[in-house]
């Protein structure tokens, strides 16, 4: 669970009632059936489609839109579950204006790609509205599987595996799943606790069980699940956040900004998350994007988001970037925080300008200082409790091409395991070839 922020002086309630509504409200509100047609119209279905190619779960794009256009969207919605089964919730976040969106052939001819993310939430949300599964489980293989982590990686691996007619026991240190789709993305991207309710769609294929509160290092430890379970994966995300290392960042009010994003997303009154009349969000991601945003639709006077390198470094997509800018919120690029200043409490974060000189980024010696009253930490996690005897590289732990790990009873996927980008769809695709490898060697094995 997210830690006990330590704020002092800061303000909750900023906003009249009805505005938290109006201002956390769906991000794309949804399309109806004549949209969804005049959307799909727009695809040249391409035989050789550059948005499958870029796509991390190989979603059929071409196939699921032409099934849309046919009038059978539940057909398109199992195309998309049969590749990525948290389709609903990727449509929802992924950043699909730099992914299937960004190589779309309209897009290069255009610049007006076809809106593959809104079809594909239109079609999911149509067969999930109707309570449907879309697979059946398979004969129980009598093999047990233990999944440590209930987010992205790990229930799109447990899925697969139960698919496949294996047992699963998932265990997660929270008292609910979905991971970072539950605790770690904007509200206004996932409402009406979408999140919940696609966990427990998923969960509907039978043969998983779950254990909440349940986390590793206590009680559950590696080598009792290896002794209890066939295999064991780990999709156990980033629990640690990276020091700023300026002095004063343990003033009060200088948080995380993950754990901020927690609290507002578990709470059932937006209006009692405190926040600032002056925000300072460090860190050029979706998290600092969403911390900002937030922030300002919560009530601030100002917020303003500084990362260290310039525009075109930044990870938060452009699309966020504008998003974040049409909100209110100021970027400030090429700026380090050397220090935050504030009697006990924050009052100010002074800056740095930088440049990259040869590839180096280096301080150019010329400072400035923003009034913040709540800086929010955005600049990536760590892995925070790796098991002992793993491999890691690059902080992580170390996988194979299919997320097996230097313990050839474990695998790992997600963002805890070494390989591809920090994205929920590119965890999805982990889990679910993880599940692949590991049912092959438990049939294998017999």
């Amino acid at each position: 669970m997210p830690n006990t922020p330590q704020t002092s002086g800061i303000a909750d309630h900023r906003l009249a009632p009805s505005a938290y509504a109006d201002n956390f409200s769906d991000l794309h509100a949804p399309l109806s059936d004549h949209e969804a047609l005049v959307a799909a119209d727009r695809c040249y279905f391409c035989h050789d489609a550059p948005c499958m190619d870029a796509c991390p779960t190989s979603i059929d794009i071409p196939l699921f839109i032409r099934q849309i256009s046919t009038g059978t969207a539940e057909a398109a919605a199992k195309t998309i579950f049969e590749q990525n089964i948290l389709g609903g919730m990727c449509a929802r976040v992924c950043p699909t204006e730099t992914l299937c969106e960004e190589v779309c052939v309209r897009e290069t001819a255009e610049g007006d790609p076809v809106d593959i993310g809104q079809l594909q939430r239109y079609a999911t949300d149509r067969l999930m509205a109707k309570g449907q599964h879309p697979f059946v489980r398979a004969a129980d293989t009598g093999k047990t599987v233990a999944v440590v982590g209930a987010g992205p990686a790990g229930l799109a691996c447990a899925h697969r595996l139960a698919m496949n007619g294996h047992a699963v026991t998932m265990f997660d240190a929270r008292a609910k799943g979905g991971g970072l789709n539950e605790f770690g993305i904007a509200a206004y991207k996932s409402t009406g606790g979408y999140a919940q309710s696609e966990v427990d769609w998923l969960l509907s294929i039978g043969g998983i069980e779950v254990k909440y509160d349940s986390p590793l290092g206590g009680p559950i430890t590696i080598d009792g699940l290896k002794a209890d379970f066939d295999a064991v994966f780990l999709g156990i995300g980033l629990g640690g956040v990276n020091a700023l290392r300026a002095e004063g960042e343990d003033k009060a009010n200088v948080l995380d900004a993950v754990d901020f994003i927690a609290e507002l997303r578990q709470a059932s009154d937006l209006g009692t998350v405190p926040v600032g009349r002056h925000v300072v969000v460090i860190g050029g991601g979706m998290t600092a994007v969403d911390a900002a945003v937030q922030s300002k639709l919560l009530g601030a006077d100002e917020v303003t988001m500084v990362y260290r390198r310039g525009k075109e470094r930044m990870s938060a997509s452009e699309f966020e970037q504008e998003l974040a800018t049409s909100k209110g919120v100021r970027i400030i690029y090429n700026a380090a925080p050397v220090k935050v200043t504030g009697n006990g409490a924050a009052q100010a974060v002074e800056f740095a300008y930088t440049q990259d000189v040869n590839g180096k980024l280096e301080n150019t010696g010329e400072t400035f200082t923003v009034t913040a009253d709540q800086v929010f930490k955005a600049i990536g996690q760590t892995l925070d409790g790796a098991p002992d005897g793993l491999a890691l590289e690059g902080g992580k732990i170390k996988v194979d091409e299919s997320g097996q790990t230097s313990d050839p009873a474990i695998w790992a996927g997600g963002d805890c395991a070494s390989g591809g980008d920090d994205l929920t769809v590119t965890a999805v695709a982990e889990g679910r070839d993880a599940a692949e490898a590991i049912n092959n060697k438990l049939t294998a094995e017999g």
